[in-house]
């Protein structure tokens, strides 16, 4: 059991912020107690049977109107839990060391200033997945009910990054990012505030620009009808094309309906005159872009490995810093 026990500058770190550890296990165990507890509600009200033979909730099932609320609200942690992780890694656990310059003391416990930060980085790293993991569980009990429903699709911010792995790529950056970060700047708040930052524009970057990174599918049907995206997919664009197979420029259409007179006024004039000057240009079909669900996980796979790319340059960096400023 002794190989077992944390020693030395690991049984240090735990030891300082078990507070902090303490307060994180309570609170993905509330996480589990309100979800787990709603979905257990939610099981007492029983759907009901529509049209074709679907089942759909209930009027009266609060249950479940809460539980989605908490499911759209612990995605909304789970995609700042990055920033969090980083600002406290930069913040707490390393700017205030050599803001206090209570770091000094660990080096004259014979361990060497690179054991001293792979101690704190470890340590972080392993609460925070282990955090991560278990609020993916439990995200994954009331995703089983409410997943797929508006605003709670694949493809969502949020809900993407609670049902794969990309999240786990951002917390490693967060320690790498929050580690080079701390040391640079050495005061608390202001470390914590450019982590943060530095984050918060990764985050939102990479998140913009994601279903960009695979080519999209499309589909096309006769002009006139609803066309819906197939296999789940989540729509990118959609428009006309010509009988020629390019891409009609709606707009031209609109201003010329918006510009003849009596449009506004007279009920069905409009779309008379847009439907005459598609003919006129020649319309025969409309097109829509789609990503398929079948894209999640090469664009998970994609964009972890960008994330932990710049993990690794962050992590190369934070220790090199300390070997020229500690040699």
């Amino acid at each position: 059991m002794s190989t077992l026990a944390l020693k030395g500058p690991y049984w240090v770190t735990v030891r300082q912020y078990r507070r902090t550890l303490w307060l994180t296990g309570a609170l993905v165990l509330l996480a589990l107690v309100v979800i787990g507890g709603l979905r257990i509600w939610d099981a007492q009200t029983p759907d009901v049977q529509v049209q074709d033979g679907y089942l759909d909730v209930a009027d009266g099932n609060r249950a479940h109107h809460l539980l989605r609320f908490a499911i759209e609200e612990l995605s909304i942690g789970m995609v700042l839990l990055p920033l969090l992780v980083g600002a406290f890694v930069a913040g707490p656990l390393i700017a205030r060391e050599f803001e206090s310059g209570t770091y000094k003391l660990s080096l004259t416990q014979s361990v060497s200033p690179a054991a001293w930060l792979r101690a704190k980085l470890v340590t972080a790293t392993a609460t925070a997945l282990v955090t991560a993991l278990a609020l993916m569980a439990v995200f994954r009990i009331g995703w089983g009910r409410v997943g797929g429903s508006w605003s709670l699709s694949w493809s969502e911010r949020g809900p993407y990054e609670a049902t794969g792995i990309v999240l786990l790529a951002y917390l490693l950056a967060a320690v790498a990012v929050g580690a080079l970060l701390g040391q640079l700047i050495r005061r608390t708040l202001v470390a914590m505030a450019a982590t943060g930052l530095v984050l918060g524009v990764v985050v939102l970057v990479l998140g913009a620009y994601r279903w960009s990174i695979l080519p999209v599918k499309t589909v096309t049907a006769q002009a006139g009808g609803t066309l819906w995206a197939p296999e789940n997919g989540l729509i990118m664009d959609s428009g006309l094309l010509t009988s020629s197979g390019a891409r009609f420029n709606e707009s031209i259409c609109w201003e010329e309906a918006a510009m003849t007179p009596g449009t506004d006024s007279t009920e069905g004039l409009w779309g008379k005159v847009e439907a005459a000057c598609q003919a006129r240009h020649g319309v025969t079909t409309q097109y829509l872009d789609y990503h398929p669900q079948s894209h999640f996980w090469p664009t998970q796979l994609i964009e972890s490995g960008i994330v932990l790319a710049l993990a690794a340059l962050a992590l190369y960096a934070a220790f090199r810093v300390l070997r020229a400023r500690h040699p």
